[in-house]
């Protein structure tokens, strides 16, 4: 069911992207870079579709986050397997300027579908190819999935509380991040190939689990040059002080950081305790990190004289950086959000209407849009079949007989 929320056209419109990928990550990129106009064929198993399609939650039988993490594409369906969809694929690809996958290595080159068999068939063509290790090193061959590379990848070690087991993040963060990487990416990509002097196609290898890694660099420079192996704490410890959840007089709790030794002298001032500034113990981030327990238990204490509005108010007057720690019941209910239209409602066949995230980033001149919800599998087969590669009414039902689409 189509769902036109914009007319205006986004910066990728007339990118034509193929998604032969499955589960979330390399997918979510391929819809971020629908949300901006590409135009997005998801390739789907016949009669089965995406595991997505599966997953939780639920309403119902009906998926609720195939909605939005499927927007924005159409759904062929193909059986790779097969010679013929094979070749109904390479007909796509020399139609299209991106593909993007997430097979284990080796896989499409068995179906003679890797990218030096595709890149004959379209020599502009850029494959975007995620797995968990990459397509090199001793760990290529294995099964990558999110949870266990965030773990591979450093991450996982640095969470939780010292006297309990490492903790791994409540949802597919590390999936999400990688899917950023997949729009950036292409992005990147087609830039080189459409604007540089002698761009052409290539290929780009991302590994689930280098995508987080590349975000600490702290952990990286702390270890090559002070030997520290930086063990599990909650929240921002080892970075700054002040920092992390504190109660408030009426039970609530929220997030209070000084990044900067300017925003502690803020803090200090608005808690009435300028004298810290000249402490020994408190009058640099260097030095309260050495006291950070006392440092948050000044604080603590402080944050726990005030109610969670009255304390926002003040400190926001201040320029202290503090937040609630928000429910998603908190997020439906907050102004700002409904101001930045971060949650907006979408028709569904099924269920009415459905909310799901809006369009992030903002542009000013090609802003993004929700051109429909996530599609019925093989929903538009013979849309494109008919009008991207040119088959006959014929040559469909014939697909269709041999269970190829």
């Amino acid at each position: 069911m189509k769902n036109n929320t914009n007319n205006r056209n986004g910066p990728l419109e007339g990118i034509r992207i193929l998604d032969i990928s499955t589960m979330i990550a390399a997918p979510y990129g391929a819809s971020l870079l629908g949300d901006f106009g590409a135009e997005v064929i998801k390739i789907e198993i016949p009669k089965i579709g995406d595991s997505l399609r599966g997953m939780g939650p639920f309403k119902d039988d009906e998926p609720l986050r195939w909605s939005t993490l499927a927007r924005n594409k159409k759904s062929l369906t193909l059986d790779l397997h097969d010679e013929e969809g094979q070749n109904i694929l390479k007909k796509l690809v020399a139609k299209s300027d991106v593909i993007i996958e997430n097979f284990r290595p080796g896989t499409l080159e068995k179906w003679n579908l890797g990218y030096e068999d595709l890149k004959k068939v379209n020599d502009n063509l850029i494959m975007i190819r995620v797995t968990g290790y990459g397509q090199t090193g001793p760990y290529s061959h294995k099964a990558g999935f999110g949870t266990p590379a965030t773990a591979f990848s450093g991450f996982t070690y640095l969470h939780g509380y010292s006297d309990r087991p490492p903790i791994s993040p409540s949802f597919s963060l590390l999936d999400y991040i990688t899917g950023v990487y997949v729009a950036f990416a292409t992005s990147t990509a087609l830039y080189h190939r459409d604007a540089g002097k002698n761009g052409k196609g290539q290929y780009v290898d991302i590994a689930l689990y280098e995508t987080v890694f590349r975000m600490m660099e702290f952990l990286i420079a702390d270890y090559d040059q002070n030997g520290l192996i930086k063990e599990r704490s909650p929240g921002l410890s080892g970075h700054s002080s002040p920092a992390g959840t504190f109660q408030t007089k009426d039970g609530h709790w929220v997030v209070l950081v000084t990044s900067s030794d300017r925003t502690f002298e803020r803090l200090a001032e608005a808690m009435g305790r300028k004298d810290m500034l000249t402490d020994d113990r408190f009058y640099s981030n260097a030095v309260r990190l050495q006291h950070f327990e006392l440092t948050n238990g000044i604080v603590a204490e402080w944050v726990k004289t005030k109610d969670r509005e009255e304390l926002q108010a003040y400190l926001d007057s201040y320029g202290v950086p503090i937040s609630p720690i928000y429910s998603i019941e908190d997020i439906f209910q907050d102004e700002h959000y409904k101001a930045r239209e971060n949650i907006v409602e979408i028709e569904h066949p099924r269920l009415g209407n459905i909310k799901m995230p809006g369009i992030v980033p903002k542009f000013s001149e090609t802003p993004g849009s929700i051109r429909n919800i996530g599609p019925e599998l093989g929903e538009d087969n013979e849309e494109i079949l008919k009008s991207v590669i040119g088959l006959s009414e014929e040559e469909i039902s014939h697909l269709r007989e041999l269970n190829i689409i």
